[in-house]
């Protein structure tokens, strides 16, 4: 049975860009997210390989740092 991994923003900010899709395989490392925070950017990366189960965020939206902004079903 597979597991579904949470993936949380590390820092309050606003998304930037989203590098991947629903239902796309992701490796362990892929950057799915990239936060813009303070003029910076801070990618957030897929724990673990699987598929993209979901995104809970958007470009251009703001998150909080723990927000949860993907779920990614361990393979």
């Amino acid at each position: 049975m597979a597991k579904s991994v949470e993936v949380s923003s590390e820092v309050s900010g606003t998304v930037w860009k989203v590098m991947a899709q629903p239902g796309q395989r992701v490796t362990e490392g892929e950057v799915l997210v990239i936060v813009e925070s303070m003029k910076m950017e801070i990618p957030v990366e897929a724990p673990c390989n699987g598929v993209l189960q979901s995104l809970s965020c958007e470009e251009g939206k703001p998150v909080r740092e723990g927000d949860v902004v993907a779920v990614v079903e361990a393979a």
